[in-house]
């Protein structure tokens, strides 16, 4: 028989004889592994569970134009390709405009973006009905269902009629003779259109304002009080109130300021913007684009969004006749760190993009992250700790009942090294059994946790094994010195003398 065989049934014969401690030590450290090996686990596979629990409060990322060139398609996924495949869960393309509602005299913010991007990047979209599938089918919040009386299925006509016009580049259009029409946001939003006549020298010769959708006898006023409409007669394009001057308009020059109606000074101000806009009454209606829509569905959110209009970016573009984008909602599976680097890649690219991350996404979830990581590992530095108390005392024991048999071992020859031997081989074969049944033990409570925390399974580490089986054996190690010590320092002469 080999030393090593020898030493191995010793060990065992050892462990056997004394079954009732060594197994106290034993579950001791199995205890010890399982919380190790179940903790990491859970910690290596937490990044991800949390990563998609915090994806469905929203986007992480923002992409907006920088000013020197408009966002597009195009752009946008050039700039994907600074950011893995993997990592992406979704990216939403918005682009807003005001479009009107000719039958009920209203104008709402609409948007256009891709439906099926918005389920993964805005998974806290409640919706009534469905989302848009089909061309001409719109999302309709919940506060403008209210407000228009319309359900799933209600058809609606939007009109989509640009304001352009800036004050220089509707100044081609201001001739001697001409009839202009414009049209601004009054008070609640509601639009309200000028139309207007220039004389020979360009000046304003006639004007009508329909005010309907204002408050009555307030911002009415505008359409129907004469001294305030006469007041535009003989003034010159462009106009500002006489307490607001514009930049557009020289202030103070009285040939272009006029004065608000006494308590309606947005609908006044309407007023003056849709003359600044004001293009040729043929360009106005050749340029005004109506459809009618299917509602799908009626979003619920509880913010903002419950006050827009979705449809799909393909109707908006085809409304508007304009493909751009204003911004682009990114949902990014990466750590705090990843996505500022993915972040920093996109603003120094050469696309005239500017990418921004939504704080209130990315900074709780690196700050729970930063925290969990500490618990665990307070938790297991605690556990480990109570094991090896636990080990040493159970060690300690096995040698005060084994004194006679150390001392006579002893006195017989035995070198201290081999008790050392000894004592530390059963330590660290406890440690290694312990490790084993830790791991499979450990693997069983990440799973039961993830299951019912964040209701999705985890999967095993094979790594994991050795490294638990190891740190096992080296805390049964450790555990073992105080107890070597002792056996080690046991006279023969005085154990045998029965002292």
């Amino acid at each position: 028989m080999t030393k090593r065989k020898m030493f191995f049934r010793m060990i065992t014969a050892s462990l056997l004889r004394r079954r009732s401690r060594m197994l106290i030590a034993l579950l001791s450290i199995a205890v010890g592994a399982t919380i190790l090996s179940g903790l990491v686990t859970i910690y290596i596979d937490v990044p991800r569970q949390m990563g998609a629990q915090f994806r469905s409060y929203g986007a992480n990322m923002i992409l907006l134009p920088d000013g020197e060139a408009p966002l597009t398609m195009d752009s946008l996924q050039a700039a994907l390709e600074a950011i893995p495949e993997s990592e992406i869960v979704g990216a939403t393309p918005y682009r807003y405009v005001r479009l009107d509602m000719p039958s009920r005299q209203q104008s709402f913010t609409s948007a256009g973006t891709d439906f099926s991007q918005v389920q993964k990047t805005s998974p806290y979209f409640s919706v009534e009905g469905a989302y848009p599938e089909k061309t001409r089918e719109v999302l309709i919040g919940k506060e403008i269902a209210k407000t228009l009386g319309v359900k799933v299925g209600s058809s609606i006509e939007l009109s989509y009629k640009p304001s352009a016009a800036s004050a220089q580049g509707a100044s081609a259009d201001r001739k001697a003779g001409a009839s202009l029409t414009g049209s601004a946001e009054g008070f609640n939003k509601v639009p309200l259109t000028a139309d207007i006549v220039l004389d020979e020298e360009g000046k304003i010769a006639s004007i009508e304002v329909d005010s309907t959708g204002q408050t009555p006898g307030i911002g009415s006023l505008v359409g129907t009080d004469r001294a305030f409409l006469d007041q535009f007669i003989g003034k010159e394009l462009p106009l500002s109130l006489a307490d607001a001057a514009s930049s557009d308009a020289p202030s103070g020059d009285p040939d272009h300021t006029v004065d608000a109606v006494s308590g309606a000074t947005v609908s006044s101000q309407a007023v003056v913007d849709a003359l600044n806009s004001a293009v040729s009454s043929e360009e106005a209606v050749a340029i005004e684009n109506t459809e009618h829509f299917t509602v799908a569905g009626i979003l619920s959110t509880g913010g903002e969004e419950e006050g827009y209009i979705y449809m799909s970016l393909k109707d908006l573009q085809r409304l508007t006749s304009d493909e751009t984008l204003d911004v682009a909602e990114l949902s990014v599976s990466a750590g705090a760190e990843e996505l500022e680097n993915y972040s920093s890649a996109i603003t120094d690219s050469d696309l005239h993009i500017t990418s921004r991350l939504v704080k209130r996404v990315t900074r709780p979830e690196a700050s729970v992250l930063g925290k969990l990581q500490a618990l665990v590992f307070l938790v297991t530095a605690v556990v480990l700790l109570l094991t090896m108390i636990c080990v040493s005392t159970t060690m300690l024991a096995v040698v005060s009942e084994r004194r006679r048999e150390i001392g006579l071992r002893k006195a017989l020859g035995a070198s201290d090294g081999s008790i050392r031997k000894e004592f530390l081989g059963e330590g660290m074969f406890l440690g290694g059994l312990g490790g084993v049944l830790g791991t499979i033990l450990g693997f069983g409570f990440a799973q039961l946790v993830s299951i019912n925390v964040f209701g999705s399974s985890i999967t095993f580490q094979p790594l994991l094994l050795p490294v638990t089986i190891l740190v096992s054996m080296a805390i049964a190690a450790v555990s073992c010195q105080l107890p070597i010590k002792r056996a080690v320092a046991i006279d023969p002469a005085i154990v045998l003398k029965g002292e």
